[in-house]
């Protein structure tokens, strides 16, 4: 399964869903372009969806480190939830899962901002 985004505006976040697998082969660049735009065009609050996501790759890892980095040094925040056991595992093998914050459910995200 390719990797799938798609954004949308939740009370001033910009929510953006991502489906299928955020490896090198299926796309983890496209999630950084998107992650890119959105800080150029001025948006500082971001919420990433990962509850569809089935896979992540350390390409896929090392994207959305970058686009952290991205959002943080364009004086935003990206903030995730929905985070699969698989990939809170990973995150934790890799000392990632501290760099992000990680809420428990959508709602909870946008009131964390």
């Amino acid at each position: 399964m390719s990797l799938h985004l798609t954004n949308r505006l939740v009370e001033g976040v910009t929510v953006i869903d991502i489906s299928g697998r955020i490896t090198l082969a299926d796309g983890s660049v496209d999630l950084r372009e998107v992650l890119r735009d959105l800080a150029a065009k001025g948006v500082r609050r971001v919420l990433v969806n990962m509850s569809d996501v089935t896979y992540v790759d350390s390409s896929g890892i090392g994207e959305l480190a970058s686009g952290y980095t991205t959002m943080t040094n364009a004086g935003g925040s990206m903030k995730m939830y929905g985070v699969t056991k698989r990939v809170k595992d990973l995150l934790l093998i890799t000392r990632l899962y501290g760099l992000f914050d990680v809420q428990d459910s959508e709602s909870a995200a946008i009131r964390s901002f």
